[in-house]
């Protein structure tokens, strides 16, 4: 049965693959873990190996983990789940990194937290009514709110392409994403997840979310 010291060398071998073959180095994509529907002990796990950034889906999940986790040194949390203004305070508190702002509004309550946070714009380029984001019309608007929050550092956007065993199909997504992205002169995309993480990587990733490849499927609770 295969661990996670080996689920985690095969994807390290899928990202630098894919590197190799777009021309990138290694050190341009990072790897977020997504342990979300996890216990704490996982994230452990995975940062005794090596793993120093994590993905969340859920404040209120995640409320519930962070006591039980030990210091973490160089340990970041992201938020990659879709926010609520309610909860902003509660997600200045537990994340490092929110990467799903995707309204004026949802910024202004971060930035009214006063801790200095890196954050993200989720933009919605799938059709699909359960798909969050801002909408590529509203971007240039909401980039400038942002900028206009002195506690909040914006560094770039990212997706959530349809759900398609063929990964070929999210091309299209990731490169509308990587022309937003430079549109606005922001350098980070988070985008690409365990089925198509090597797409992502070709249409310049430097992020990708992966959870499924890592630790199995998740047993929702």
């Amino acid at each position: 049965m295969d661990t996670l010291r080996d689920r985690w060398d095969e994807v390290q071998t899928r990202i630098a693959a894919a590197c190799a073959r777009a021309g990138r180095s290694e050190s341009e994509v990072l790897l977020l873990a997504v342990t979300k529907v996890f216990p704490a002990s996982v994230i452990e796990d995975a940062y005794a190996l090596g793993m120093r950034e994590f993905g969340e889906n859920y404040v209120q999940e995640f409320e519930g983990k962070r006591p039980q986790l030990p210091p973490l040194a160089g340990a970041r949390f992201h938020l990659i789940g879709h926010l609520q203004s309610n909860k902003s305070k509660k997600a200045a508190e537990l994340f490092d990194v929110v990467q799903t702002v995707d309204s004026a509004k949802l910024a202004r309550r971060l930035d009214e937290c006063g801790k200095p946070m890196e954050v993200m714009i989720e933009v919605k380029l799938s059709e699909e009514e359960a798909k969050h984001g801002c909408d590529p019309a509203e971007l240039p608007a909401l980039v400038e709110a942002i900028r206009a929050c002195p506690h909040l550092r914006l560094t770039g956007l990212m997706t959530m392409p349809p759900w398609d065993e063929d990964a070929e199909r999210a091309r299209p997504y990731f490169a509308r994403l990587r022309e937003l992205a430079a549109a606005h002169g922001l350098p980070r995309l988070s985008m690409g997840m365990s089925n198509d993480l090597e797409v992502a990587i070709a249409e310049g990733s430097t992020m990708v979310r992966v959870g499924t490849a890592l630790f199995g499927r998740r047993k929702k609770p």
